[in-house]
Parts: C-alpha cells; structure tokens; sequence
C-alpha cells in the first residue's frame, strides 16, 4: 500500500486532517478513497501512520490515527547514485529503481557519450524529483532521496570519500570482490558511478 508524505502540523490528537490541495485530488479524486479505508502516512521525522478516512469535505478530509510508529525502512548505508543520463523512459525507470533500492541521492551525470543535451538535463532535473518522490510513496521508505543538479565526473568524485566505478573495461574486477576486499563505512557517504549506456 503507499504511504503519503504529511507535515507534524497535520497531526493533532490522534486525527491527520489534510487540506493540502495536491493531496487531496490524489487520494480523493485520483484513487476515489473513501470513508472507512485504510491510509498510510508518514512525517518528515518518519513517522509512519496507519489511518482510517473518516471524513470527507469538499476541501479536506480527516483520518483518525490506528496505529504509529518509527519507520525503519531505509538504506542502511549511505549510497549516492551519479548516472549517466539515459533517453526519456529508461531514465524514469532509473529513478524510480534507485529510489526503491534506498539511495539518498540520484546525481545527473553529463559525460562525453551523454544520451541526452546538457540543456535538456538542467530543465528536467525538478521532473525527475517529482518522479522520485512518486516512487516514495509506492515503496513505502521512510525518507526521500534528492535529485541533484547536472554535474560532471570530474566534479562528483572530489566530494564523496568512497567511489565505486561501474566500468566494463576493467575485467579483473568485478563487484562482489570489489565489496569482500573493500570495507564499507556505513557512517561515509558512497558514491556509486555508471556510465552511458555504451559504456566509459
């Protein structure tokens, strides 16, 4: 079942009442929820709350809270994502699968053998955001991963302590011996790099 991201302000004495007007047409108009369904919310400290739709009025509704708790689903370690941006549809699919793995962050990247115009990047970076918080909902995590602005290898590796390099070039190397010879922090952040789809 998703989960809707909601502010702590919505919540008062075990009621969630939304009048948020996107939200709204979502789950009322979109999916046609009605009296006596089950919904599931979560805050941004990750509370999750399971709801029953109590009341609807024609510019909110209100949800009396059945049971809450700290979600715990979320990525163990901090994994960073910067891919080389793919044609419209594949690169949907890439945000929505990074997202449902748990990365915190989905960087463009913008490499010599780029599917896509450095243009068209920068003024799609807002859509894809949206695009991930949609995969939010659906995989119930309790946070949001952030898409980045454009940048360049070059750029991206200067910030990130561990980077693991996704190339076919190197045959001696594959990633499960990567990840037995090499420790992974969980309190650094890792940045995992893939190219083109033509490769490096």
């Amino acid at each position: 079942m998703p989960h809707f991201p909601i502010k702590k302000e919505n919540v008062n004495n075990e009621i969630i009442k939304i009048s948020d007007k996107e939200l709204y047409k979502h789950i009322i108009k979109v999916l046609r929820k009605r009296t006596g369904e089950k919904l599931l919310f979560i805050d941004e400290d990750e509370i999750q709350y399971v709801t029953v739709l109590q009341d609807i009025e024609n510019d909110f509704f209100v949800c009396k809270i059945t049971d809450k708790y700290k979600s715990e689903r979320n990525l163990p370690i901090k994994l960073y994502i910067a891919q080389s941006v793919l044609n419209s549809d594949a690169q949907t699919s890439a945000i929505q699968k990074a997202t449902e793995l748990g990365v915190k962050g989905i960087i463009p990247l913008y490499t010599d053998n780029c599917a896509v115009k450095e243009s068209v990047i920068k003024n799609k970076i807002e859509k894809w955001q949206k695009i991930a918080l949609e995969s939010v909902k659906q995989c119930e995590r309790a946070d949001s991963p952030k898409v980045f602005d454009m940048a360049t290898i070059k750029e991206v590796v200067q910030n990130y302590p561990q980077v693991i390099v996704f190339a076919e070039r190197d045959t001696n190397t594959n990633f499960f011996q990567y990840i037995k010879e090499n420790k992974i922090d969980k309190d650094k952040e890792i940045l995992v790099i893939i190219g083109p789809e033509g490769g490096f």
